[in-house]
């Protein structure tokens, strides 16, 4: 049998991952796949032979940038800078042959179904094969043996624990592009999280399309299976040498209060809870199809806030949905009033293909989205300046991440209510430490989003 010619270190790769932490494991995926074939990966587009974009199709502002930055490259390959431009991920996988005939500058798509195959699509290509597109249905699952390599910085990992998602929002288009839930075991995922502490991660951040859902497909198909949050959140919180266990994409129909114990118990576990609640007026998350009600969404917060004070709930919610009233509007900030989240991001609804909220005939003017929104944000900044000033004069637990972005005169960290990339950070202007370290730092002053502060003996 013929042995299969294996790319030299000369064929260079360039990667750009956008939209989710989701969509970024997929190209640490990729990364490891092509390293394990004799790839070389390079942080310099003007260095690559080849550059993959793993594009985000999820909403509007999302396929607009994957597209820019494919028209970018493609300018580059032009030029003669690049052979190569590949255009993965979700808005390949929602767009199919669409994309390829409105994309000509790309050489390769490949589709969710079909990235974790990168190396041999890319070695059949260099070998001559005309094959441009590849598509498949998303039902690749990783596990623990899956070649990935973590580009975040050493001491932190994403750590994704399933694929696709159980609910059918009304606004959401990712069943079309992800797929049904899927729940990697719980001896998978914990496997895979030993293998990242090893490596000297020391805060896992935990990912799916719902936490809460997790096991539910295992589950269907054996009524033994193990699998729940309850008993994948225990399993983690022992595994030697893991600090902090941050979950992000929480629904609130899954937050049990033996699940939230164990949450309040847990030396590892943050209390930071990633809730998108997305609008709390009934008839509006009866259209959303969401499965909650108004009065069950009060109930978990107020388990939440009951169990642990010192919490930090973060949510987000959409503006401007099909015939949403300014009533149902007014209800939405009043609640916003009373609850004082810690963190509250919103968007401006945006119809998306192929959606039941895309279909209805109820769409509201860009001028009334937009004045909305504006009103929501304003209304939660006064709120985030009087809570983070509260922080004031606490003392907390800060991972150190490096000299500070404004400044090298500081360094910057994130204490365990901030969740890299999505919310404010902590300044340190007084001690050292070195980068991964966890230290305690006392809080003496508070902008809008970041925390100031100094490093203090234990």
């Amino acid at each position: 049998m013929k042995q299969v010619e294996k790319p030299t270190t000369e064929n260079k790769v360039h990667f750009i991952s956008l939209g989710c932490p989701k969509n970024l494991v997929d190209t640490e995926i990729m990364v490891g796949t092509l390293m394990k074939d004799g790839y070389k990966i390079v942080a310099d587009e003007d260095e690559a032979d080849t550059v993959i974009i793993n594009t985000c199709g999820f909403i509007e502002d999302s396929k607009r940038e994957s597209i820019q930055r494919i028209l970018e490259m493609g300018e580059l390959k032009k030029q003669g800078k690049i052979k190569r431009l590949v255009v993965a991920g979700c808005l390949t996988q929602r767009y199919k042959s669409d994309i390829v005939d409105e994309l000509p500058e790309a050489d390769l798509f490949v589709g969710s179904g079909e990235f974790q195959n990168i190396d041999k699509i890319l070695d059949e290509n260099k070998k001559g094969s005309e094959k441009k597109t590849f598509f498949n249905l998303p039902t690749y699952l990783q596990d623990s043996s899956t070649p990935r390599v973590n580009t975040q910085p050493k001491h932190r990992a994403y750590l994704k624990i399933s694929e696709g998602c159980l609910k059918r929002c009304a606004f959401c288009a990712i069943p079309l592009i992800r797929g049904n839930l899927q729940s990697r075991t719980i001896e998978n995922v914990v496997n895979e999280a030993k293998l990242l502490v090893a490596g000297g991660v020391k805060e896992i951040i935990i990912i799916s399309h719902d936490f809460t859902d997790y096991g539910w497909d295992l589950k269907r198909k054996n009524p033994e299976a193990k699998e729940s949050p309850y008993e994948l959140l225990k399993a983690l919180d022992q595994v030697e040498g893991l600090q902090w266990i941050r979950l992000l994409y929480l629904y609130p129909d899954g937050l049990d209060i033996e699940t939230l114990k164990l949450i309040k118990n847990s030396k590892k576990i943050v209390k930071y809870f990633d809730m998108p609640l997305q609008h709390i007026n009934n008839e509006v998350l009866k259209k959303m199809n969401r499965k909650m009600t108004k009065e069950e969404i009060v109930d978990v917060i107020k388990n939440i806030r009951t169990l642990m004070p010192e919490a930090i709930i973060r949510t987000q919610f959409i503006v401007g949905f099909p015939g949403e009233t300014e009533e149902q509007f007014n209800e939405l900030v009043e609640f916003i009033k009373e609850h004082e989240f810690e963190r509250v991001g919103c968007f401006s609804y945006s119809p998306e293909e192929n959606t039941p909220a895309g279909k209805m005939v109820d769409q509201l003017d860009d001028e009334t989205k937009q004045r909305r929104h504006d009103i929501l944000m304003k209304t939660q900044q006064k709120i985030s300046k009087k809570l983070q000033k509260r922080m004031i004069g606490k003392i907390l637990d800060v991972v150190v991440e490096g000299l500070s972005e404004e400044t090298d005169l500081l360094l910057q960290g994130r204490n365990s209510q901030q969740a890299p990339e999505i919310d404010g950070v902590t300044l340190i202007n007084s001690g050292t430490a070195d980068v991964g370290q966890i230290v305690k730092v006392r809080i003496t002053d508070s902008l809008e989003y970041d925390l100031i502060g100094e490093i203090v003996e234990e």
